[in-house]
């Protein structure tokens, strides 16, 4: 038998189901990867104390990362939202310290509706010990913007200068994503040489909730299936770009996109490559 890859996704778990742990778990099974998880922090917000992010501690993180490792392996992994420099820091070290070859970084920090994600001092923690460390980051438009000292970014020229800026902070590859401008939802792909841009139609609907999630967990998977990292980006942009057209809602909140869309259709997306300079 040939066993599928493995894939580990390092992120908070997101009781609603949309995003974090649910949506990476979701992505990985549909993508036939095998997946495991390490939950930095419980998101859910309490109706009494209005606290929404319960973290794990140290000890817990590292068990679930060990235990993990020991039962299975893996051949690539993908860290989501970490929140805070001592979790960075140890999620750094276990990272560093393993025979991980493909690593996607998902600076979490801007959450769909703005709700912020990491505290302030942990983005110095984010670029000087995470970032260094991946294959991919995937920051959307806000967090490009807090990794870039708060720079505006508001059209796709600014999405690429973005993109080669960003790729100083020390990762292999940078891809920016555009889904918060206007027109086509274009995202920029820069490995210290060439830019590519991969397009897609925008979709017209506010149920989105976790597609970032998906989208990295997506790249993790097609990297760990052994595909180079531009046709895992293309793949990966096909496959949520589906789960968005067919996103839905059980109620009047932002809903989820679904991950099964591509698969239970039979859609895949026609995504627009360009290369540049």
């Amino acid at each position: 038998m040939n066993y599928p890859s493995r894939v580990m996704t390092i992120a908070g778990s997101a009781s609603g189901g949309s995003a974090g742990i649910q949506a990476d778990l979701k992505t990985f099974q549909e993508l036939d990867v095998y997946g495991m998880s390490v939950i930095t922090a419980i998101v859910g917000r309490h109706p009494k104390t209005d606290k929404n992010v319960h973290p794990m501690t140290l000890e817990a993180i590292e068990a679930q990362f060990d235990t993990a490792m020991k039962q299975v392996g893996a051949d690539a992994m993908k860290t989501g939202m970490l929140f805070s420099t001592e979790v960075i820091e140890t999620v750094a070290e276990l990272i560093a310290n393993s025979s991980i070859k493909q690593i996607v970084v998902d600076p979490v920090m801007v959450g769909k509706l703005d709700s912020k994600l990491l505290a302030d001092d942990a983005i110095v923690a984010l670029k000087e010990k995470l970032i260094p460390l991946a294959t991919i980051i995937t920051p959307n438009i806000p967090e490009a913007s807090f990794l870039l000292d708060d720079r505006t970014i508001s059209n796709v020229e600014e999405l690429k200068q973005a993109a080669i800026d960003l790729y100083e902070l020390g990762a292999k590859y940078v891809l920016v994503k555009g889904g918060r401008l206007t027109g086509p939802a274009v995202d920029v792909l820069y490995d210290g040489e060439t830019i590519t841009t991969f397009e897609a139609p925008r979709i017209d609907t506010v149920n989105t909730s976790g597609a970032g999630c998906t989208y990295s967990a997506a790249i993790c998977a097609y990297l760990a299936k052994g595909k180079a990292v531009e046709e895992a980006v293309h793949l990966a942009k096909s496959f949520v770009t589906t789960a968005i057209e067919h996103g839905f809602s059980y109620n009047d909140m932002v809903g989820p996109t679904y991950h099964a869309a591509e698969r239970k259709f039979g859609e895949a997306h026609v995504i627009k490559v360009g290369h540049g300079e």
